[in-house]
């Protein structure tokens, strides 16, 4: 099993930052792949980052390109997103997740975190 614990959401105006956290515990080796994930109210849970835990390849989605980046701490098993220059459509509530292999889909991750809500306001 693979615990991952978020933190660092909260509310924030348009045109500021961010920065998530999310610490992963126990079977560690089983996360090979991190992603964040954000859900919005009715709609569905859609891909922002993902990070290669072994090699540190990133990819994003479009619309977080330029202004959202992930990164990790190996020693502290801990992966972050950076957000800036936040818009009030990134309002959401924030995964991370983790996989041996990962995908682009939430269907691809094994283990979840509780979430954390970022709110930007306009």
């Amino acid at each position: 099993q693979v615990q991952l614990v978020e933190s660092g959401g909260g509310l924030v105006q348009a045109g500021g930052s961010l920065r998530l956290s999310c610490a992963a515990s126990g079977r560690t080796l089983s996360t090979n792949v991190m992603a964040w994930f954000r859900q919005s109210p009715g709609k569905e849970r859609e891909f922002v980052a993902v990070m290669s835990w072994v090699i540190g390849r990133t990819d994003y989605a479009e619309s977080v390109k330029g202004r959202f980046t992930i990164s990790r701490d190996k020693a502290k098993n801990t992966v972050y997103l950076q957000m800036n220059s936040l818009k009030p459509e990134d309002t959401a509530v924030y995964y991370c997740a983790s996989d041996l292999q990962g995908g682009f889909g939430p269907q691809h991750y094994e283990y979840w975190g509780q979430g954390t809500q970022v709110t930007v306001s306009a």
